[in-house]
């Protein structure tokens, strides 16, 4: 039952979407409502607003590090596996990305994927976080660079990751946020995505 519980945690804590949390508090349109429509740090950006756009990606990485930190802070005091931890880190992602409390229409999750894997294994995190900054600034494409870093990231867990089940978890991440990107990587290969910090209309 603790075991279900803290997955559900972790589901609800995802769930909270800072691209909508902080566009309301700073009087701005729903972030689901120009550019891309996601709910995501990349098209608040596009709004023009800097530090809503920051305050998103830095809410987003947060929640899924709080998340998975509580997990493994908790994890000998409640008796959790590390395959639970493992599913923990999963659903914090699927809480972003199809979230309770915002009629499951939420981001790409590469943020919170971010702040999983930080708290999962901050060295996976920073080579991740590395192929993101290289490509982001050589390319200036947000969605390249995360689809990059996020093709890394189950490498990266293999070799630095240690249990099993947090490399497929990894693995699982990277598949999601792939499969979030379907219209990024179509838009990529017909020359149509956009630049980072491109303005919406």
């Amino acid at each position: 039952m603790l075991n279900l519980l803290a997955v559900l945690a972790a589901y609800l804590i995802g769930s909270l979407s800072f691209a909508v949390i902080v566009s309301k508090f700073y009087g701005m349109d729903d972030p689901r409502t120009y550019g891309s429509g996601n709910p995501g740090a990349t098209n608040v950006l596009r709004s023009g607003k800097k530090k809503a756009a920051a305050l998103t990606l830095v809410g987003d990485a947060l929640k899924g590090l709080a998340a998975v930190w509580l997990a493994r802070a908790l994890q000998d005091s409640l008796g959790l596996g590390d395959a639970t931890v493992a599913a923990v880190a999963v659903a914090a992602l699927v809480g972003h990305m199809w979230p309770v409390f915002f009629s499951f229409k939420g981001g790409k999750g590469v943020a919170t994927a971010l702040g999983v894997l930080l708290a999962l294994s901050w060295p996976v995190a920073l080579v991740c976080a590395l192929v993101w900054l290289v490509m982001a600034f050589g390319f200036k494409v947000s969605s390249l660079a995360a689809l990059a870093a996020t093709a890394v990231s189950p490498v990266a867990a293999y070799f630095l990751m240690p249990h099993p089940s947090w490399v497929w978890a990894t693995l699982i991440i990277a598949l999601l946020v792939l499969f979030r990107h379907q219209s990024n990587i179509r838009n990529l290969l017909s020359g149509k995505e956009g630049k980072i910090g491109e303005k919406t209309e």
